[in-house]
């Protein structure tokens, strides 16, 4: 399994865009998000380029991804509740997921003539159902980017927040980490793998996707609609995920950081987090029979702890002034995380297999390719992600003002309070 970020998205409307913004107190979680980023791009660069400096001590893409989750969980619920509009809040996370999202498909299949799309990618409707979701990995499709599979739980987390939000249960995030952390175990113990598979899944869920985001836009039924796609999330998490207990694990992680940000604003305990991290660590004792290095105990509980540590570290750290490159590469990291993978391949496609060169040309070329990695997600951000951002925004501004995206569903256009 290739792990690398969701979500590495840019969660927070009010992130930074430079350290001395006006969102400069958010740099750190910019920060945090350049951190991820680059491990997870460490994690695909060294076994193509440097494979005698990969770690196996702990691995660099579950370290990176694992951080990135936390920051989701810790900013996108108060990022909902401060604006109490759940019709603004999905458009803004249409534009800022979708225009860099399909650039990077149509990028990949244009040149599919020349580096063949991944075999892991159906050829057929449900590989078209499957990314129109983001649901990839939650219904057993490979993404035609090998990193788009982390953005699967990322948009389960957002349809169960808002499910969570409308039905104003939204508030028990050390209670939800728990339950998920869990059931992460308990999953992990009864499910070794996919018990649906096929391509229906993926076209249930996304005829289900698409209905129910309609009713959640346009006020009808909202709340019963985000009640079904929050269930349907679910029940696709638990019953076609790839690696189930891996997707229930990454969602306790996500309500982890919700509950940290409610510690920190004096909403509710912090002992939860402790209690699920310790779920999280005893999710994989029945994987460790597959094989794989990274779910290894030792492997497994190092990485969680280096993530959580660089998270608290990263709260320590929060309002002083932070490396303006770190910070940067936060600010870009969502167009690092979905470029970096296709651009890498077609790199060692041109160089030939660099396994086996000498160091100092390995070094050379991983040079090389990093410095085109990082002005091709600069150029990405600048012209594709950072415009659909703006467009979102005004979008979301006009969709507020005419009403009818608040806290409860029928159009209210109520706020949350």
């Amino acid at each position: 399994m290739s792990a690398a970020t969701a979500p590495l998205v840019p969660s927070d409307p009010g992130s930074s865009g430079s350290p001395a913004g006006p969102g400069a107190r958010l740099a750190w979680l910019d920060a945090l998000r350049g951190i991820g980023a680059m491990a997870v791009v460490a994690e695909h660069l060294l076994p193509w380029f440097l494979p005698g400096l990969r770690p196996y001590w702990f691995s660099l893409g579950v370290y990176g991804i694992l951080v990135f989750f936390l920051v989701s969980g810790y900013i996108i619920p108060t990022s909902l509740e401060r604006h109490g509009d759940v019709r603004a809040f999905w458009i803004s996370r249409f534009f800022r997921l979708y225009p860099l999202y399909l650039a990077v498909t149509a990028l990949v299949l244009a040149l599919a003539w020349w580096v063949p799309v991944r075999a892991e990618v159906p050829r057929d409707g449900s590989a078209v159902a499957a990314h129109a979701t983001m649901l990839l990995d939650v219904v057993g499709v490979g993404g035609v980017a090998d990193t788009m599979w982390t953005l699967s739980y990322e948009m389960v987390f957002y349809l169960v927040v808002t499910a969570l939000f409308l039905v104003g249960a939204h508030r028990g995030s050390g209670t939800l980490t728990m339950v998920f952390g869990l059931g992460a175990v308990a999953v992990g113990l009864v499910i070794g793998g996919p018990l649906l598979r096929g391509g229906w899944p993926a076209y249930v869920t996304a005829a289900v996707f698409a209905a129910g985001l309609a009713c959640v836009l346009w006020g009808r039924a909202r709340t019963a609609a985000a009640c079904v796609l929050g269930v349907t999330a679910l029940a696709a998490l638990v019953l076609s995920s790839r690696i189930p207990w891996l997707g229930v694990a990454v969602v306790a992680v996500m309500f982890a950081g919700t509950t940290i940000r409610r510690w920190e604003e004096g909403a509710g305990p912090l002992w939860p987090v402790a209690v699920t991290t310790a779920l999280v660590g005893l999710a994989p004792l029945r994987a460790i029979e597959t094989g794989w290095w990274w779910v290894q105990a030792d492997v497994w509980l190092t990485t969680i702890a280096l993530a959580g540590g660089t998270f608290a570290a990263g709260m320590a750290l929060r309002g002083r002034r932070l490396p303006r490159a770190l910070v940067w590469l936060g600010l870009v990291s969502y167009s690092l995380y979905l470029v970096h993978h296709p651009l890498l391949k077609y790199f060692t496609t041109i160089s030939g297999d660099l396994r086996e060169a000498e160091p100092v040309w390995q070094a050379a070329m991983a040079a090389l390719a990093l410095a085109l990695v990082l002005g091709a997600s600069a150029l990405a951000y600048h012209f594709v992600e950072r415009p659909g951002q703006a467009w979102g925004r005004r979008v979301a501004r006009a969709v507020s003002g005419a009403g009818g995206g608040g806290l409860r569903g029928g159009g209210s256009g109520g706020r949350a309070r």
